[in-house]
């Protein structure tokens, strides 16, 4: 599991550029609310490489999938708390629920700075449920 802002990052497959290079399907940490994606640590020394080959090669595109094995991705699903691929208003539902239940915390706490971010976080979560609920109702 991994934490940016505050907020329990996401796993997602996704496609990065590194300079002139594309790279699909890496295996990533996605932050739902300040949006930072990072590479996951059990593929990034097999993404740093395949990065590095591929603009020696002047290669566009490349990917990643055909570099890693199932142990890599066995690993990676295990550190992640929920997915992308997931129904997103599951995830988004999911990740209000655990700020919500630090905002708990954090009142109990007194802490004044963590409330704070925690109110942020949820106005931030709740918007993309709204959208996300809108976008489907007009796809239907």
């Amino acid at each position: 599991m991994s934490f940016c802002c505050g907020a329990t990052m996401i796993g997602t497959v996704g496609t990065l550029r590194q300079g002139s290079t594309l790279v699909h399907n890496v295996p990533l940490y996605y932050c739902p609310v300040c949006h930072q994606v990072e590479v996951h640590p059990t593929v990034k020394d097999e993404f740093d490489l395949l990065v590095e080959y591929a603009q020696e090669d002047s290669a566009r595109e490349v990917n990643l999938k055909d570099y890693i094995d199932e142990e890599m991705v066995a690993e990676w699903k295990e550190n992640c708390t929920s997915f992308q691929d997931d129904n997103p208003e599951e995830v988004l539902r999911e990740q209000i629920d655990m700020a919500l239940d630090l905002l708990g915390v954090a009142k109990q706490l007194e802490d004044d700075q963590w409330v704070s971010d925690l109110k942020h976080r949820l106005q931030v979560l709740s918007s993309r449920l709204t959208k996300l609920k809108k976008k489907q109702a007009e796809n239907n």
